[in-house]
């Protein structure tokens, strides 16, 4: 038995949701539990499960975003990321339930048939260690 995570398999899928997806800064605090999904596997949403640790310049869209801490550790531990991005694991709040379940009825029915772990391609991350969407990519960074 292996506990490496199978490598996903990159299936660049559109995401129109996200990009304009209206939440705030204020929506999330520090300590919270959040995802930023990436993909489908096995029927269901995936993505990395991050810690929100403090506020912080989310300098590729000029606007409060927040810094995140994989608790997995890995070769980038910590990020910064839009609050756009993140959805809630640590509580059940109706924004993120309603954005998850928006994602679900769009995705889902694209990615059926097997236990592949499908990443979109939505997020690359800069040599600032910053989340960036596809939409949010400014002047090639």
């Amino acid at each position: 038995m292996s506990l490496t995570p199978p490598t996903p398999v990159f299936a660049p899928t559109p995401d129109p949701l996200t990009p304009d997806r209206d939440i705030t800064h204020a929506h999330f605090r520090a300590g919270d539990t959040v995802v930023v999904l990436k993909g489908v596997a096995g029927g269901e949403l995936w993505g990395d499960a991050m810690r929100v640790i403090t506020p912080s310049w989310h300098t590729p869209t000029d606007e409060n975003g927040w810094r995140l801490r994989d608790a997995t550790g890995g070769a980038q531990s910590y990020i910064t990321a839009h609050p756009r991005y993140l959805v809630h694991l640590s509580r059940r709040c109706p924004d993120c339930l309603i954005h998850l379940r928006a994602m679900e009825d769009r995705l889902l029915p694209k990615h059926t048939g097997d236990n592949t772990l499908i990443d979109c391609g939505w997020y690359t991350t800069t040599a600032l260690n910053q989340l960036v969407h596809i939409a949010d990519v400014r002047g090639g960074r």
